[in-house]
C-alpha cells in the first residue's frame, strides 16, 4: 500500500481513551478497545443525525458496525461500563433529557403544520394526534441487545418522525445470542449503508392496521462482542456466523480479534498496580473527553453535516483502488475476503465522519481519513485471524494435546459440541486430527483398554540447541546425572576418560530399560567401518552433527559415533524409540550398529580420539522416522519402492526429484563420494551409469559425459595429483 501507516497516529480521543481502558484492564492489547471505542463514537455522532457529503459519494450517514472478540477476562464488560457511564454518561443524560425532547418536539409540530397546511385542520388538533402516535411507538431504547425485526421497524418510525436519534444493537456473548437473533441481523444488514429499510406488506384489518410509511434515514449501529470461543464452536452458530460474513458483514464491519491477553501487570507488585489505577491522569482524561462528549450533545449540533475537501476525496478513491486491486488478486474462492477488502474505503470514510464530528469540525480532514484508514487496516488484520479459523480436526488434536489425562470418546462429546455425530463422523475426524497433528508438532496416541478406546495427546517442544539432553556416569550403570549441555560443548564428554553416556534420563540415575525417563532431543549412530569420516561429513552437510572417533578406530577402518541433535524433543515408549530409530538407520546412506535403536543403550568416551563439529546444517528432522504417523507410513513407502538399491544409491535417490539442475547435483555428489571411496574414473563412470539407469526420469548419457564426468576426472586428477606429491 502506497500511505505509510506506520507514521499515521490514531485519533487522539481513540488512543486516549483506549490508554484509559489498558490501565483499568491492566492489559497491553489495544486493538478491541480501538474497535469498540469507533462504534461508541459513530453512535454519538449518529444520535445527532450527523452526515458526511461528498461529491463523489453523495450524502451517507455516520454510522459503525463493529465485532469485537476477546478471550474470558479481558475485560470486556468492564471496558464497556466505564465507556458508557463515565466517557458517555454525560452525553447521555443531556442528549436524552434535553436535545433528544426538544428535537422530536419540533420535527412533530412540522409535522402536525405542514397536514394542518394541506388539509385546513387545527394544527393543535394534528399534533396531538402525532404526539399519540409518536408516544404508542413506545419510550426510545438509545440501545438494545435483542428484539424483533417488527419492533425495530417501529422504533425507525419513532425516529423518522422525531427526526432525532438512531438504533443502536449492542449484544455481549454474540456466541450464545447469534442463532436467537438472526432476523434481527439480517434486518441491519440493510440498515447499514443509509439507514434505509423496506417495510413487510401485511394484511391491513382493524386489528391490525399499517402505520403511515415515513420515508427518511434513521442511521444504524452495532456493537457484537464476546468470546471467541463460543462463537467459533465448529458447529451450527459458527456455520450461522460465517454465512452473516458471506452475506455482507464481512464488508461492513469493523473487527477486533485478541486471542490471548497480554497482561501490564506482569512483574509489578501489588502496590505499583494500585498506584497505576488510581493515578490522577486517568480521571483527568475521563474528565477531559467526558465534557467533549457532553458538549456534543448540544442542540446545535444535530444534523451535523461534514464536507469533504477534493484531497480527501482522491486520497479515499486512491484507497479504494489499492484496495480493490488487493481484492481482484484474490483466488474466486475467497469471496468474503475480497468483499471485505473491496469496501473498506467506505468502511473508513464513515469512521474518518465520526472521528470528524468529535473534532467539532466541518469538514472530514485529511488526518480524519488517515487515522481512519489505519484503524481499518488493523481491524483487516483482525479479520484474517477470524477467517483462519481452526477446522474441526484441528481444534481436536489441540484439545487432546492440551489435556494432561487420558480421555474417551465420551469425554470429547461431552467436552466439543463439534464433535457429536456417528460413530464414522467421529472416526473420520479423529483420523484427520491425528495426521494433523503429526505435521504440526502435536502427537496423538491411541490405545485399549477394558474395549474402551483411549486418546493421549502432547505438543512436541522445539529443541533448543543449548539444551541437548544427556546423562553421564563414571559407573556403567549407576549414578547417571541428568543434565541438558549445549551442542557446542559435548565434545567435552566424548572426549572425556572413562565416561558413560546417554540420551535418556533414568529414574534414581539407574540405567536400564525400565527406568528410562521418555525425552530425547539427540540420536546417536555407530559407524564401525562401513564409511570414512571425511564421506559420513560430506554425506550429512546439511545437518549439524559432531563426529568424535572411538578407541578402535584406526586410518585404515573408520570407527566413529554421528551425534545428530533433533528439532524436536520426542516422548517414545521402548518399543516406538525401536521402530523410530530403525527408521532413521534404513535412512542413513551406510551401514550402522543397529544395537543404537535401544532407548537405554549407552556410549563410552575416549580420551585419545578426534572429533569434528558441523555447526552451519540444520537440525535434523525427527517427524518423518514417528512411528504410526502418516509421515512415516509416506517414508516406509519410499524407502520399500527404493528398497533393491544399496544404502548409498538409496540416499541420493530419497533426494532427487524429477528432470532439472537439482537431479544433476545429487548426481554429482554421488560420483564424488564414490571419487573419494578411491575407485577409479571407469569405474565411478560405470557405477554413475548403472545408477542412473534405475532412475524413474534417467539422464542423457550425453548429460552425465558431457558433465558429472566432467567434474568427476578433475576430482580424480587433483586426487592423483595429491598422492604423487
Amino acid at each position: 500500500m502506497s500511505i505509510d501507516l506506520s507514521q499515521v497516529p490514531h485519533h487522539p480521543a481513540l488512543e486516549e481513551m483506549v490508554e484509559v481502558l489498558c490501565t483499568k484492564a491492566q492489559e497491553n492489547n489495544r486493538n478491541f478497545f480501538r474497535i469498540m471505542l469507533a462504534y461508541f463514537m459513530g453512535k454519538v455522532a449518529s444520535s445527532m443525525r450527523a452526515t458526511v457529503v461528498s461529491k463523489d459519494i453523495g450524502e451517507i450517514p455516520v454510522n459503525i458496525y463493529s465485532l469485537a472478540f476477546a478471550t474470558s477476562g479481558f475485560g470486556k464488560g468492564r471496558s464497556i461500563y466505564t465507556v458508557e457511564n463515565e466517557f458517555l454518561g454525560g452525553f447521555k443524560e443531556r442528549f436524552l433529557e434535553d436535545t433528544y425532547k426538544m428535537i422530536s418536539e419540533q420535527s412533530l409540530w412540522q409535522i402536525a403544520n405542514k397536514k394542518a397546511a394541506n388539509e385546513g385542520t387545527n394544527p393543535q388538533e394534528e399534533f396531538d394526534k402525532f404526539l399519540k402516535e409518536f408516544n404508542n411507538f413506545g419510550p426510545y431504547l438509545p440501545e438494545f441487545d435483542s428484539g424483533t425485526s417488527p419492533a425495530t421497524k417501529d422504533l425507525r418510525q419513532k425516529l423518522l418522525m422525531g427526526q432525532i436519534g438512531s438504533i443502536n444493537m449492542q449484544i455481549d456473548e454474540i456466541g450464545y445470542y447469534l442463532e436467537k437473533e438472526m432476523e434481527l441481523l439480517t434486518l441491519f444488514l440493510e440498515l447499514y449503508d443509509q439507514g434505509m429499510v423496506k417495510r413487510k406488506l401485511v394484511k391491513n384489518t382493524s386489528d391490525n392496521r399499517r402505520s403511515e410509511e415515513r420515508h427518511g434515514k434513521t442511521p444504524a449501529n452495532m456493537l457484537l462482542f464476546g468470546t471467541p470461543t463460543k462463537l467459533f464452536d465448529g458447529n451450527t452458530t459458527e456455520k450461522a456466523f460465517y454465512g452473516l460474513l458471506e452475506s455482507g458483514y464481512a464488508r461492513r464491519c469493523l473487527f477486533g480479534y485478541v486471542k490471548e491477553k497480554s497482561r501490564t501487570s506482569k512483574g509489578k507488585s501489588a502496590e505499583e498496580i494500585f498506584k497505576t489505577l488510581i493515578s490522577p491522569s486517568n480521571s483527568q482524561v475521563i474528565l477531559k473527553w467526558a465534557n467533549r462528549f457532553e458538549n456534543l450533545a448540544d442542540p446545535s449540533m444535530v444534523n451535523w453535516s461534514m464536507e469533504v475537501p477534493d484531497d480527501v476525496s482522491i486520497a479515499r478513491i486512491q484507497y479504494q483502488m489499492e484496495c480493490e486491486e488487493l481484492a481482484d488478486a484474490m483466488s474466486e474462492h475467497e469471496d468474503i475476503r475480497k468483499a471485505e477488502m473491496a469496501h473498506r474505503h467506505f468502511k473508513a470514510l464513515k469512521l474518518a465522519g465520526a472521528f470528524a464530528f468529535v473534532d467539532g469540525s466541518s469538514q472530514v480532514l485529511m488526518e480524519h481519513l488517515m487515522s481512519a484508514i489505519k484503524l481499518v487496516e488493523e481491524s483487516g488484520e483482525a479479520f484474517k485471524m477470524v477467517l483462519s479459523r481452526d477446522p474441526t480436526y484441528v481444534k481436536l488434536a489441540k484439545f487432546i494435546a492440551s489435556t494432561k489425562t487420558e480421555v474417551t470418546h465420551a469425554d470429547l462429546t461431552e467436552a466439543l459440541p463439534f464433535y457429536r455425530g456417528g460413530k464414522q463422523t467421529r472416526d473420520d475426524m479423529m483420523t484427520l486430527a491425528v495426521s494433523w497433528g503429526y505435521k504440526n508438532n502435536i502427537i496423538v496416541k491411541k490405545s485399549f483398554g477394558d474395549g474402551i478406546e483411549f486418546f493421549t495427546g502432547e505438543t512436541l517442544d522445539e529443541t533448543d540447541i543449548d539444551k541437548i539432553r544427556i546423562s553421564y556416569s563414571d559407573n556403567w550403570a549407576y549414578g547417571y546425572l541428568p543434565e541438558e549441555q549445549p551442542f557446542d560443548q559435548l565434545h567435552v564428554l566424548t572426549q572425556a576418560k572413562d565416561m558413560h553416556w546417554a540420551t535418556h534420563h533414568f529414574k534414581n540415575g539407574h540405567r536400564a530399560k525400565e527406568n528410562v525417563i521418555p525425552g530425547f532431543n539427540m540420536i546417536v549412530i555407530d559407524v564401525d567401518g562401513t564409511a570414512t569420516l571425511d564421506q559420513a561429513h560430506d554425506l550429512l552437510a546439511d545437518y549439524k552433527f559432531l563426529t568424535s572417533t572411538t578407541k578402535s578406530h584406526t586410518p585404515e577402518s573408520h570407527r566413529f559415533r554421528i551425534l545428530l541433535p533433533m528439532n524436536y524433543r520426542l516422548k517414545l515408549d521402548e518399543l516406538e524409540y525401536k521402530e523410530f530409530m530403525n527408521s532413521v538407520l534404513a535412512w542413513l546412506p551406510f551401514e550402522t550398529d543397529q544395537n543404537a535403536n535401544q532407548n537405554s543403550k549407552k556410549w563410552s568416551s575416549f580420551d585419545g580420539g578426534t572429533y569434528h563439529y558441523n555447526l552451519d546444517g540444520d537440525l535434523f528432522d525427527a517427524l518423518p522416522f514417528i512411528p504410526k504417523t502418516r509421515r512415516n507410513e509416506e517414508f516406509q513407502q519410499r524407502n520399500q519402492e527404493l528398497g533393491s538399491l544399496p544404502s548409498l544409491e538409496r540416499w541420493f535417490a530419497q533426494r532427487m526429484g524429477g528432470e532439472g539442475s537439482g537431479r544433476n547435483n545429487q548426481m554429482i555428489k554421488y560420483a564424488l563420494i564414490l571419487v573419494d571411496s578411491g575407485l577409479s574414473l571407469g569405474d565411478v563412470e560405470m557405477h554413475v551409469k548403472a545408477f542412473n539407469r534405475k532412475m524413474k526420469h534417467p539422464m542423457d548419457d550425453s548429460e552425465i559425459d558431457g558433465s558429472i564426468m566432467v567434474t568427476v576426472a578433475k576430482k580424480v586428477h587433483q586426487r592423483l595429483t595429491q598422492m604423487a606429491a
